[in-house]
């Protein structure tokens, strides 16, 4: 906590602020957790906010050491400003790859329901009032119908996006870094152990499960991999351009 950098510092007050505040105020979840774009209540500066957002104290207890530890080495290097933009675009980089991925799925449910019969403002109306029909059961797969109703109806929050943002550009820049994790009692080269990892929660997120946590539901594992993407194509593309005149100073 004594070599933790400005940036990472005050991100880390903004997460427990709205932390404290959200349990406080339950209903803040309703304006800056993120909903699905289709939903009513998705707004324009959820995408944004949703990254400040967390469900429990495990849940920012964990995205919190991971960003003081990772984000405040990159920033020492980095400077400030370009550490925000990463760590930013990392978020909505999650953001972007979780809601097209949601949007994929709901939309061939639509698709399977409306070839039946159903009409999708009816879909819609139904939704928006918490409610299902049970005969769209009978359409769908228990992993359609429950794919097709999550991604509706649920939320999303947290940094975890922006984190693996940051763990893939810690491995780009640090590979021969020594990392471990509590059941693994061997320390881990940072360039395999970022891959492995995401690999391991790609799997089990196919599965409904999560590495980080007992069970898979409420784990946004495309949000994971839509910032460790989102971070390995930064770090690509600075990388190339370092010596240009377009360089970060």
């Amino acid at each position: 906590m004594m070599n933790m950098t400005p940036v990472v510092k005050q991100l880390l007050i903004i997460n427990i602020i709205f932390f404290i505040g959200s349990q406080l105020v339950p209903v803040s979840y309703e304006y800056f957790a993120m909903f699905f774009p289709e939903n009513p209540s998705f707004k324009a500066w959820q995408p944004i906010t949703h990254m400040f957002m967390h469900g429990g104290i495990l849940h920012i207890a964990f995205n919190m050491f991971a960003m003081v530890s990772f984000g405040s080495a990159l920033e020492h290097f980095w400077g400030g400003k370009k550490f925000l933009f990463f760590y930013i675009s990392c978020g909505l980089g999650a953001a972007l790859l979780h809601t097209g991925v949601n949007y994929y799925f709901f939309q061939d449910s639509i698709n399977t329901l409306t070839a039946n019969g159903f009409n999708k403002a009816d879909i819609l109306q139904i939704l928006n009032e918490g409610k299902i029909d049970t005969r769209w059961q009978e359409l769908l797969t228990v992993s359609q119908f429950e794919s097709f109703t999550g991604a509706y109806i649920g939320t999303v929050v947290g940094a975890s996006g922006a984190i693996y943002g940051l763990l893939t550009a810690f491995a780009f820049m640090f590979p021969n870094a020594e990392l471990a994790l509590m059941f693994i009692p061997v320390p881990i080269k940072a360039k395999y152990f970022v891959p492995v990892i995401l690999a391991i929660d790609l799997f089990l997120g196919f599965r409904g499960n999560s590495l980080f946590g007992s069970g898979g539901t409420g784990v946004a594992h495309f949000a994971h991999l839509g910032g460790a993407l989102t971070g390995f194509l930064m770090m690509l593309y600075w990388k190339k351009n370092q010596f240009n005149s377009n360089r970060w100073n």
